[in-house]
């Protein structure tokens, strides 16, 4: 519930956004497919897993972000 507000202020601007599910030591309690029906994101969206301490996961999701809001820009 508390992801509600984020994701219809992204929807309703038009920016283009990823959602990051953040786990520990690779444990993701909830998987991509389980999260975008939970929170009713299509599938343009992309919804990645990863560790946000380890800096190479977190290098990945903003790599991820930025080729995201690119090819939106390219639509």
């Amino acid at each position: 519930a508390d992801c509600f507000p984020a994701v219809d202020y992204f929807e309703n601007s038009g920016l283009p956004f990823v959602v990051a599910l953040n786990g520990f030591d690779g444990y993701q309690p909830y998987a991509p497919e389980e999260v975008r029906e939970a929170l009713q994101i299509g599938p343009e969206t992309p919804i990645i897993t990863t560790d946000a301490r380890q800096r190479g996961e977190a290098k990945s999701a903003l790599i991820t972000l930025v080729e995201h809001a690119l090819m939106a820009r390219l639509k």
